[in-house]
């Protein structure tokens, strides 16, 4: 059995606001999945969970590799997430940035494996330029490269195409294409939902 996320009767409450009760779903490589829905209906929060940076109310939101629950502590390992609340460091070059993501998870071949990434995501011109440096959009593009350095099987991508070019939003049709990854995409725009195999609608 392939990597796959899991949705299992999950629920989310924030005090009396109910997000979702008893959502199941399951996400598997080559089929990306829409989340959409109105702001604030929880598309984010669906994404959080999986990532295992929030606890649900109830059920699951699980990682699975082979039928076998990836713990909690290993999920970070197997998760590319972008949002656009990630924080970079302004006084970081790019390289800096993504060079400090792979020391921290011990990859091997960083230097090469951060220069692709970089070239991949087209921040390879840029590469030696400090972050405060760059505009909304090549921000987006150091998010997205945060999220491949690691070359993870699962990617969680909130509003990815926001502040792209035509050239960045091929770069997200792309990565949604990949098949050989889970790929789960929160949108409120038709058309990068319109990439996925399926949708699931919130709220």
């Amino acid at each position: 059995m392939p990597t796959r996320l899991v949705a299992d009767q999950l629920s989310m409450r924030f005090g009396r606001r109910r997000l979702f009760d008893g959502l199941s779903v399951a996400v598997e490589p080559g089929a990306p999945l829409a989340v959409v829905g109105a702001n604030g209906s929880g598309k984010s929060t669906l994404l959080l969970l999986w990532a295992g940076l929030l606890a649900p109310t109830g059920g699951q939101a699980r990682l699975e590799v082979d039928g076998a629950t990836v713990p909690a502590r290993d999920v970070p390992l197997r998760v590319g997430f972008v949002a656009p609340a990630l924080d970079l460091y302004d006084a970081l070059t790019a390289r800096e940035t993504l060079a400090f993501l792979a020391r921290a998870r011990s990859l091997p071949d960083a230097a090469n494996r951060v220069a692709a990434t970089l070239a991949r995501v087209g921040l390879g011109d840029r590469a030696d330029d400090p972050v405060a440096a760059f505009s909304t959009g090549m921000r987006q593009r150091l998010r997205i490269a945060t999220a491949l350095v690691h070359d993870p099987p699962v990617l969680l991508l909130d509003e990815p195409g926001a502040t792209l070019d035509a050239a960045g939003r091929d770069l997200i049709a792309a990565l949604v294409a990949d098949p050989s990854r889970v790929v789960v995409l929160a949108t409120n725009d038709p058309v990068e939902a319109g990439l996925c195999a399926r949708r699931v609608e919130l709220g």
